[in-house]
């Protein structure tokens, strides 16, 4: 019976009673702040992969799909001009940009490459990325020089010109854009993977924060209760303090696990997934313009690509049931009626997503400008075709590559700034919520939560200690 002695009242005596009701508030307040510090420890984690590493390494993989995509639609150009002197002006313009988007290219595939250490999957898609690359230039640089000796006239490569540009080109879409999509898929996985874990870490770590706050202020409410009874003192103004500074710890602890699973939502299911519809949209989009100018210079593909053009169109705008022919009017009248009604989109792909995840300041205006721009770019392209449908393909080429406003190139420029855009509200406003939340669980929080837990503790030990010296 003498183990059991402790369920005895008469065991707790004044002095054990006081050391073991302060040993649970020292046990509890350690608890809380092991507690908040794994929570929002895991949170500073979870943004940190999400915000700082997984997310941008999403957007520079989708960014070098944008860049490859644009190099060979400016390949293409360049075997449509021909040596027709009509077309020099623009010819220059359209190999300045070749060489713009493979510098970004290069520095875009440099960044992936820093990003993917550690992941072998991801690495052996950026290798196979890099060596085709080096692959794809040069045959782009062949049918360029091909082209350039035979002089041939616009919109009519030569033969052999055609053949490495096709070479080129099926490079690109067979080998170098699955690589490069593999990369974006893997880490769009990991952001969502973490994601959710997250969620749920900071959904039940707000309940453990909670409770153990509470079983803190029972504990200290409770030595309280006892020295006030047994001391006949109001107050223990060392335990007062204490207690007062667990609250504060407990209610930051709370505060900081809401801030930062709203700015987890806001960064990503606000931002990050309408950076990533738009990112592929401006890939897309750019892989459009691609098929737009193949379709003039391969006539022996061009029913493949006018069909790959439609299937990237439906991709950036869906329109069920829609054909080539019939989708600009199909798209007009549903246009209408959401500019009637910003809550009706009766259109899918990564516009439709981007309208239905309209989150932030200016943001509709940006994404309506994208609407209204990719119509304008849709009716260009029909254009195009009806021109070299009559037979009038120089004329076609001069409408497809021309700036000057109301051309397509022109009209494509407006497309591409609307998307850029608008993909800058969102990634403006992932930004700011990733920094509030750096912000606020860095050092300084974890430093000032420490010494609230240890100035708690070593409250708790003063305010008993002179009781019960009064025992010794």
């Amino acid at each position: 019976m003498a183990s059991y002695r402790w369920l005895n009242r008469s065991w707790w005596h004044t002095p054990r009673l006081v050391r073991g009701l302060t040993g649970i508030c020292l046990a509890a307040l350690l608890t809380a702040g092991a507690a908040t510090a794994t929570v929002l420890g895991g949170a500073r984690d979870g943004i940190d992969t999400i915000g700082h590493r997984a997310a941008p390494q999403v957007v520079r993989s989708a960014d070098l799909y944008f860049a490859l995509n644009d190099m060979d639609a400016q390949a293409a150009n360049l075997l449509l001009f021909g040596a027709d002197p009509d077309f020099a002006a623009v010819c220059g313009q359209a190999l300045d940009t070749y060489e713009r988007s493979r510098a970004r290219a290069d520095t875009d595939l440099q960044r992936v490459a820093e990003a993917v250490v550690g992941d072998p999957a991801g690495q052996r898609a950026v290798q196979t990325v890099i060596g085709e690359l080096g692959r794809y230039e040069g045959r782009v640089a062949r049918a360029q020089l091909l082209e350039e000796q035979a002089k041939a006239p616009a919109g009519k490569p030569s033969a052999d010109a055609l053949a490495a540009y096709r070479e080129a080109t099926d490079l690109l879409r067979q080998r170098l854009l699955p690589a490069v999509d593999e990369v974006t898929t893997a880490n769009s996985a990991t952001v969502e993977r973490i994601y959710g874990a997250q969620r749920g870490d900071l959904d039940s770590g707000w309940w453990w924060i909670l409770v153990t706050g509470l079983l803190v202020l029972v504990a200290f409410g409770f030595l309280q209760r006892v020295l006030a009874v047994r001391f006949r003192r109001v107050v223990n103004v060392p335990l007062a303090v204490a207690t007062l500074l667990a609250l504060a710890g407990s209610v930051g602890g709370l505060t900081f696990a809401s801030r930062a699973d709203h700015q987890l939502v806001v960064a990503k299911s606000n931002a990050y997934d309408s950076v990533i519809a738009l990112g592929r949209a401006r890939a897309v989009a750019y892989d459009l313009n691609a098929d737009e100018s193949r379709y003039l210079t391969d006539p022996a593909r061009a029913a493949a690509y006018e069909q790959s053009f439609f299937d990237k169109t439906q991709s950036f705008a869906r329109v069920d049931g829609a054909t080539l022919g019939s989708y600009n009017s199909e798209l007009a009248a549903l246009a209408d009626t959401h500019r009637a009604d910003h809550a009706v989109i009766g259109f899918g792909g990564f516009l439709g997503d981007e309208l239905r995840n309209i989150t932030f300041a200016g943001e509709q205006e940006a994404a309506e400008r994208v609407l209204t721009a990719f119509q304008a770019y849709q009716r260009d392209d029909r254009k195009i075709r009806e021109l070299n449908a009559q037979g009038r393909l120089k004329e076609a080429v001069a409408f497809n590559t021309g700036l000057a406003a109301g051309q397509s190139n022109a009209d494509f420029g407006l497309l591409a700034t609307a998307l850029d855009d608008v993909q800058a509200v969102n990634q403006q406003a992932m930004d700011r919520a990733v920094a509030a939340t750096d912000d606020d669980l860095d050092a300084t929080t974890a430093a000032v939560g420490g010494a609230l837990l240890a100035a708690a503790l070593v409250l708790a030990v003063l305010g008993v200690r002179p009781r019960l010296r009064e025992f010794a």
